[in-house]
């Protein structure tokens, strides 16, 4: 059994994270955190006072990774304005689709001590805006993120979600889709 003190609060959020995606959030404790690290469970409270802070780490976590995703995606396209707004808008997904349940959790939670860190958000919106701007102008650009992300977003939690039951290809519609709102920028 490990010793408490080698244990950080980073190894614990990546078994929380880890578990979250293997089981889903309704079957974590601090209690099986514990256990698969090797700990008893008090140890755990050095680090989270509670199982909602521990899930607001989590999701701070996936929202960092997230955002170190799309700015890596945005970076790596170096075409057009649109081309950027494509290669965000996969890589948002593919990120989705590599960690769903974590994706779903940090998007989904009620309790506001376990909501991502208004910042990091904030981060996120404007890493896509500085995207956006260039096409729809400054002074629309704030509505033309919210717009693009209620697609992205809601076209991945629909998909996560099994909702889209008619067939074709998802990938195919979401390009589509994404395109699609872009051209409606330029216009």
């Amino acid at each position: 059994m490990p010793y408490p003190s080698q244990v950080t609060g980073t190894t614990i959020i990546e078994t929380a994270t880890a578990l979250i995606e293997r089981d889903g959030v309704e079957s974590l404790s601090l209690a099986r955190i514990a256990t698969t690290l090797g700990i008893r469970a008090p140890s755990l409270y050095r680090y989270f006072d509670s199982k909602s802070a521990l899930l607001q780490a989590v999701n701070l976590r996936t929202t960092q990774d997230l955002i170190a995703a799309l700015i890596e995606a945005a970076a790596s396209s170096s075409q057009t304005h649109a081309d950027r707004i494509m290669a965000l808008a996969h890589a948002y997904r593919a990120f989705a689709h590599a960690h769903p349940r974590a994706y779903a959790l940090a998007y989904s939670m009620t309790d506001p001590a376990a909501q991502p860190d208004p910042a990091a958000l904030a981060a996120l919106a404007q890493q896509v805006q500085a995207v956006v701007a260039p096409i729809t102008g400054e002074a629309t650009s704030l509505a033309a993120l919210r717009g693009l992300w209620a697609l992205v977003h809601g076209f991945v939690i629909l998909e996560l979600a099994g909702q889209f039951q008619r067939g074709g290809d998802l990938t195919s519609a979401y390009t589509s889709a994404v395109e699609a709102y872009v051209r409606g920028l330029s216009e």
